[in-house]
């Protein structure tokens, strides 16, 4: 049965239900969300792509009944939650939209390949809410990614690569920060602070430079331009490349903070945090940032 969006007054006795829980607390889920979370038989946490405070968790639970948590191994084997949907009503609790994930997308085409029923209840998401709150055009922004922490001796620099690719088109790059040091999914999980994501960029910032003599691709062109556009990059100094930090996004407690990669390590942060890096801004785009801006 294919996928649909969300009508909570006409829930299906039995299936999946993908429900965006939004930002940072029961007040920032839909009246539909809340309802369709309510009438579920069984409801379950995704803790792994972002997480709620603890008390606010409590609060939801107070409301909709119980909810048991699930990580990474639960919603990417589903079997279990898919068996609970043959005969019961299941609802997928997720952080911010259901369907900013490749995993709940998957999730979503999985079911439906299997005939269970899965709707949709979308939520306020990071992505939308963040580029807004800081000032920044909508419109300037490439391809977003994620800072994640360094696993042994092996360093990701994709997400170094986006961020420059971005800047060389003067687009503006919001990264998300991990929140799983393992890399697994199954818990433990220390949300990056600020400091973390410095090291991590420092990380992939070495390994790169380590290519900065690296001849420009002669076969290839756009190889070439990225190569190019990687070494313009890498010609700043990495103290000084701006960045605005964003933490508790969506709550009472959001803070906004413009610095650049030398200061950022000496700020606290929040629960969750991410980065926005501007590249090239217009003028309102400067006054708006000038109101975020720490000595």
């Amino acid at each position: 049965m294919a996928a649909h969006t969300n009508d909570s007054n006409e829930l299906p006795k039995t299936g999946l239900l993908l429900v965006g829980m939004g930002m940072g607390g029961v007040d920032g889920m839909t009246i539909a969300a809340k309802q369709a979370a309510m009438a579920a038989d069984h409801r379950r946490y995704e803790a792994y792509t972002a997480l709620w405070p603890d008390d606010q968790l409590a609060h939801l639970e107070n409301e909709v009944g119980a909810i048991e948590r699930v990580m990474r191994p639960e919603v990417e084997q589903p079997n279990a939650l898919f068996a609970l949907a043959e005969t019961g009503l299941v609802a997928l609790l997720i952080v911010g939209d259901p369907l900013q994930a490749t995993t709940h997308v998957d999730l979503q085409l999985r079911a439906e390949e299997l005939g269970v029923t899965c709707q949709v209840f979308h939520g306020i998401s990071i992505t939308s809410v963040v580029t807004g709150a800081v000032g920044l055009s909508n419109y300037k922004f490439g391809r977003q990614t994620t800072l994640t922490y360094p696993y042994g001796d092996w360093v990701a620099t994709s997400p170094l690569e986006v961020l420059a690719s971005n800047w060389g088109q003067n687009l503006h790059t919001l990264a998300l920060l991990d929140l799983d040091p393992t890399g697994q999914g199954t818990g433990d999980q220390r949300p990056m602070k600020p400091e973390d994501a410095v090291r991590s960029m420092q990380l992939m910032w070495e390994k790169l430079d380590e290519l900065r003599d690296e001849p420009l691709s002669e076969t290839y062109p756009r190889l070439a331009l990225k190569q190019a556009i990687r070494k313009a990059y890498l010609m700043q100094s990495f103290e000084e490349v701006p960045v605005i930090l964003c933490s508790d996004m969506g709550t009472n407690d959001q803070q906004i903070v413009s610095t650049t990669l030398g200061e950022l390590g000496r700020f606290e942060g929040g629960r969750l945090n991410c980065l926005v890096f501007p590249a090239g801004t217009g003028e309102v785009e400067d006054k708006a940032l000038l109101r975020w801006h720490k000595e």
